[in-house]
């Protein structure tokens, strides 16, 4: 009997303990996100627990309700969740899969796992389901952003270069071409500053809708950055040749862009062309090849595509050469200052001298300002020559004032970068206080080009730099952007005349009726002339004759070093 009672108490504490344990199962599939089912294969009972419920709408009682399923999940995961439901036939013990529900944007995973015994007979399966449709969402972002550019949705950089790499491997393997076009938007900063980065934004977006149309079956087309896009085409012939897309771009930048604010904007575009394997041999060279050649076709006025050739290169090399040279002289201030005497036509007086800049490179060689002060420009280094060239040319006159006591004026040139930039007056004030020069001594030389900048911003500063009493010069008159109407808005004392006009005054007629006109409409405004580039005593005779004051050239004066000009003024 005790042994009975026994035995009774063993169960009872088992079952007790069982109780807890399966209530705790329970709990901790209740208090999961996520749905389980589970089988036995000894008994064959299904057993639903966790938030199934919250999952679908049905309960499986058998196998045959897992039909249910299998019609709740689009068709081509039907077969993945069907070979994950009975993984136990392929004789896996555990198995994953994601599924999209039908008609719904609801990503599931289903995980299975199958105990066998000793002897590898399944026993028992678990089927978690779980809700992943956040983490889907968050990769699928996370993709976008790993391939694709969030401004214009064509391919981001990065991967761009991966595709093209690709292009590359298998144009080396089927000895095939592969063509890279740079575009760029012509003059984009204009529109950024007058309409702002928002209107910008939207050309950008406009241009890059368009350039996707053009993408398909062997073509690419990324954002490469700011207004530049690029486009890989593999074997480009046919309707997909360079030519061929060229026309298509040229044909939409017939029209404007019309934005969501109403304004219509009318743009061109710059194209440098390279291809594999004549231009460059990666990814990074070719679009670095179409890069140089898309700044060639800016530099030859811009709407206009440039393909990529060897001489193209090396110019390209040489100006990168020059650049870092270019900033060694600069650190090193080993540019030099000549100066070319200008004298009244009338009496041959000496009136003054301007200074012109001189550089020798490492190897001794004289670089002429028409080749590094471009690049000098281009790069921004032409604020700090150019401040140098002022601090010191003044210095350098103040010196020679104070000696000789002679009334005459220092031209300077002035780049239109260095005269936009903010503080110049203040600047130049600044120098011309430190050496005690007489403000109306100096005369500043301005090009036609820093005109078109902003022209009410450049003659306020026109007129500020008159009130001082510094003397203002349009220089290369007749070269870029000329237009007698404007002259008489200028607040400005002397023209200068272009040597391109003295070289041929004596033997073309137009030349003659052209400088003519000039120097007697600049006389009724009150103003001097200069001619520049006067190398002969006939040049100089039919200038005098004509009227102009003042002569600068070969004929009465090369550009002189410090000790020369020394000289000179000792002479005169």
């Amino acid at each position: 009997m005790n042994e009975l009672r026994y035995q009774v108490d063993l169960l009872t504490a088992m079952n007790q303990k069982l109780s807890v344990q399966e209530k705790m199962y329970r709990l901790v599939c209740d208090t999961s996100y996520n749905a389980f089912l589970y089988y036995s294969f000894e008994k064959s009972e299904i057993h639903l627990l966790g938030k199934w419920d919250s999952f679908f709408d049905f309960r499986i009682q058998d196998w045959k309700d897992l039909g249910r399923l299998y019609e709740m999940v689009d068709e081509p995961y039907v077969d993945h969740l069907r070979e994950v439901i009975f993984l136990e036939k392929e004789h896996l013990q555990e198995a994953v899969t994601e599924c999209m529900l039908r008609n719904k944007r609801i990503w599931l995973e289903f995980r299975a796992r199958v105990f066998c015994d000793e002897e590898g007979v399944p026993q028992d399966k678990i089927i978690c389901i779980s809700d992943i449709t956040k983490f889907k969402h968050q990769n699928d972002e996370l993709t976008y952003m790993a391939y694709y550019d969030s401004l214009t949705g064509l391919y981001n950089r990065n991967y761009f270069v991966r595709l093209l790499s690709e292009y590359v491997r298998r144009a080396k393997e089927e000895q095939e071409i592969v063509s890279v076009m740079l575009i760029d938007i012509d003059d984009f900063r204009k529109v950024n500053d007058g309409l702002g980065i928002i209107v910008g934004d939207e050309l950008v977006q406009q241009l890059g809708s368009f350039l996707k149309e053009i993408s398909g079956e062997d073509i690419i087309v990324c954002h490469l950055n700011s207004d530049v896009y690029c486009i890989a085409i593999y074997s480009p012939t046919g309707q997909k040749s360079v030519s061929r897309i060229h026309e298509r771009i040229q044909e939409r930048m017939q029209k404007p862009f019309i934005l969501s604010g109403g304004q219509e904007i009318n743009i061109t575009v710059s194209i440098g062309v390279a291809e594999y394997p004549e231009s460059a041999a990666t990814a990074l060279e070719l679009i670095g090849c179409a890069e140089i050649v898309m700044y060639k076709s800016k530099d030859l006025g811009k709407n206009n595509i440039q393909y990529f050739d060897t001489p193209i290169l090396n110019a390209f090399l040489q100006n990168v050469q020059m650049e870092n040279e270019l900033k060694d002289a600069i650190c090193s201030r080993s540019f030099e200052l000549y100066y070319q005497p200008q004298y009244y036509a009338g009496n041959k007086k000496l009136r003054g001298m301007e200074a012109l800049i001189r550089w020798r490179d490492g190897s001794g060689r004289m670089i002429s300002p028409a080749v590094f002060i471009p690049i000098a420009e281009k790069n921004g280094a032409i604020v700090s020559i150019g401040g140098w060239v002022m601090e010191e040319s003044i210095r350098q006159f103040a010196a020679w004032q104070h000696k000789h006591r002679d009334s005459l004026i220092l031209s300077i040139n002035v780049s239109p970068i260095q005269y936009m930039k903010e503080g110049f007056v203040d600047e130049l004030l600044q120098i011309l206080s430190t050496y005690r020069v007489n403000p109306q001594e100096v005369e500043l030389e301005i090009t036609e080009s820093v005109l078109i900048e902003d022209f009410e911003k450049v003659t306020a500063k026109l007129r500020v730099l008159r009130e001082y009493g510094i003397r203002v010069s349009l220089d290369d008159f007749g070269t870029g952007f000329s237009s007698l109407s404007y002259l008489k808005k200028l607040p400005i004392d002397t023209l200068k005349i272009d040597k391109s006009f003295i070289d041929t005054v004596l033997s073309d007629p137009a030349t003659r009726v052209i400088t003519e006109s000039i120097i007697t409409m600049v006389k009724t405004l009150g103003l001097e002339t200069i001619a520049e580039g006067v190398e002969q005593e006939q040049q100089y005779k039919y200038l005098h004759a004509i009227g102009c004051d003042i002569i600068q050239g070969y004929y009465f004066g090369r550009p002189l070093p410090v000790q020369e000009m020394e000289a000179l003024l000792e002479e005169a």
